[in-house]
């Protein structure tokens, strides 16, 4: 039993009341769909840093969640933004990370891997030029292809800054494509996940955007493997994918609707890479597993459940997402603490915190309940909430 508090103010206990998934190791060949989490970044509590100036982190058990993840059958999507890149984790650490996370993915015959190259160590400015742009952007790039890595494609605060109009886009993707080995992932990233993106693509309007970024892709679709929207609507996704060439991907991004855009309709579907997947790795493997034997009414009933917890995390301000994913992590036994790099750990409330652990139970993610219970019990303890 736990004691949460509620809404009103009061505070009544709670007890776990579902049996969790079934945990077992899956093969991404018995999916039907490409299923990337964005995986995050485990922080190192003891060190001597000051949280929010320089991340501190635990690298053997953030690779060790890269395993967890590669065991369930997914591909890790590397050094976005559930790693908190560009909002804790600099170029420097995500570089490095990079690094270490292509190593482990090489000691593995079924690792899928690709990882996150963009312009966050150019801080946008007045005297930002397109050409710096495109430098920075190279710059990551060639790391990531040094270990010969896969791209995704991040979306440019610098770029969202000193473009003028789609135009400046056009030009930047443009070089870019041109010049990488592989096709990559181009990940659009809205406004509701960072500020600093609005109006990205040259357009205020999404769907004028959707119009830049297409023409974008249909330049370039050999160099496209695909496309990753997060811009939290279905209506836009679906709108987008039926207009892609055939031979390039659309991969949700959206952490409210991602059950019914990865089944999809009589004209196609998605593929996935989200944050969430993080967080419900176990229902979302056994999940995709279901559809890929053609069980979808499976695939549903696992699968559903778990949206509302996932619109809980996601909820606005949407940046702070992560906090409820690395708090999952620590409530199911993936990390010792409930420490985030920059200090995250404080951007969700108490009350958030105890509607997610509901919502968890109600989602069956919860993997060892006795273990959730009693780390939740403490967490609630140290935020004021007595306990029995």
């Amino acid at each position: 039993m736990v004691n949460l508090p509620n809404p009103d103010g009061s505070v009544s206990a709670y007890a776990i009341k579902n049996a969790p998934v079934e945990i077992k190791k899956r093969e991404a060949s018995g999916f039907n769909r490409i299923a990337y989490a964005a995986a995050h970044v485990v922080a190192d509590p003891f060190a001597d840093n000051d949280p929010w100036l320089a991340p501190a982190i635990d690298w053997d058990r953030t690779l060790a969640f890269r395993h967890h993840l590669w065991d369930l059958g997914f591909g890790v999507a590397e050094a976005m933004d559930t790693a908190q890149r560009g909002m804790g984790l600099g170029w420097p650490e995500a570089k490095d990370l990079i690094g270490r996370a292509l190593k482990e993915a090489s000691s593995r015959d079924d690792a899928l891997i690709a990882c996150g190259a963009g312009t966050d160590h150019l801080a946008p400015g007045p005297d930002v030029t397109i050409e710096d742009i495109i430098k920075a952007y190279e710059e990551q790039i060639e790391a990531v292809e040094a270990h010969n890595g896969r791209i995704i494609l991040m979306a440019s605060r610098a770029l969202a800054a000193a473009a003028k109009g789609p135009d400046d886009y056009k030009r930047v993707y443009d070089r870019i494509l041109s010049q990488v080995k592989e096709p990559v992932i181009i990940h659009w990233l809205g406004e509701m996940f960072d500020p600093a993106l609005e109006g990205y693509w040259g357009k205020a309007d999404h769907m004028a955007a959707m119009d830049v970024a297409l023409d974008v892709i249909a330049a370039n679709a050999a160099k496209v493997d695909g496309i990753k929207i997060s811009l939290l609507s279905k209506e836009k996704e679906i709108s987008m994918r039926r207009r892609l060439p055939d031979s390039v991907k659309m991969y949700t991004g959206d952490d409210f609707n991602y059950a019914e855009l990865i089944a999809g309709d009589e004209a196609g579907y998605s593929h996935a890479l989200l944050g969430i997947f993080d967080a419900i790795a176990p229902a979302a493997s056994a999940g995709l597993e279901a559809l890929g034997s053609g069980e979808t009414q499976k695939f549903f009933d696992i699968l559903e459940p778990t949206v509302p917890l996932s619109r809980h995390i996601f909820k606005a301000p949407t940046r702070f997402y992560k906090t409820g994913v690395v708090f999952l992590a620590y409530l199911n036994g993936l990390q010792d603490h409930f420490t985030m790099i920059g200090g995250q750990e404080s951007t969700r409330s108490t009350q958030h915190l105890a509607e997610l652990f509901r919502l968890a139970d109600t989602a069956r993610v919860l993997m060892d309940p006795d273990r959730a219970e009693k780390r939740m019990r403490e967490v609630m303890s140290v935020r004021g909430i007595a306990q029995g």
